[in-house]
């Protein structure tokens, strides 16, 4: 388990994170529907996930959810070490009712991220959609992930959101899965996984 904290003049967020754990959270941030979007991919990723935060929410929400995309990013790169072993790259598609989408991922150390997020409300129970793309792209960079999401049948903004955070989750704990032919060695012809250069 990774312990960080964080603390600036707009947030102060303390966490604990396990990758290889059994889907137990206790989040609070201040924000109802995030909390319920972590939770999600706490669950249906298998982590745990202990996360604190406090913040300038008089001011706006964005301070402190890309703050936490930062830390939480940074404690999966910290989790994931050298990365030996494991599967490294995995794509999901999931649907959630009328909504369906796939996110497609790789940990080989190169962070990029690509969301193209578009949906039919601006703001669901008061939290800014537009924020979910500042936690992705905060994460991926942090995290050192190759990130894709791709929409594929679009509906109701709470059931896209929720499938975004379902689908990250699963393609991740897929992504993080021994791999028996590697022998404990990183899936690289470089025989490490960093963050330049081609793997």
């Amino acid at each position: 388990m990774v312990e960080l904290s964080r603390k600036t003049a707009e947030t102060d967020i303390k966490l604990k994170l396990a990758l290889y754990g059994e889907g137990n959270y206790q989040i609070t941030t201040g924000i109802g529907f995030f909390d319920h979007m972590l939770e999600l991919f706490c669950r249906h990723g298998f982590f745990d996930l202990e996360l604190k935060a406090s913040g300038d929410l008089e001011v706006d929400k964005h301070h402190t959810v890309e703050d936490i995309g930062i830390l939480l990013g940074q404690a999966i790169k910290k989790e994931l070490g050298d990365k030996s072993g494991i599967t490294r790259y995995a794509d999901i598609t999931l649907p959630m009712d009328e909504v369906l989408v796939q996110v497609a991922l790789d940990l080989g150390g190169r962070s990029y991220y690509r969301g193209d997020i578009e949906t039919q409300r601006q703001e669901v129970n008061g939290f800014p959609v537009e924020l979910i793309e500042e936690f992705f792209s905060s994460l991926a960079a942090n995290a050192e992930i190759n990130l894709h999401f791709i929409i594929l049948r679009k509906g109701n903004t709470h059931h896209l959101l929720e499938a975004l955070f379902k689908a990250f989750a699963r393609a991740l704990d897929a992504a993080l899965k021994p791999e028996e032919r590697l022998a404990g060695n990183p899936l690289s012809t470089k025989g490490q996984l960093g963050e330049s250069g081609r793997h």
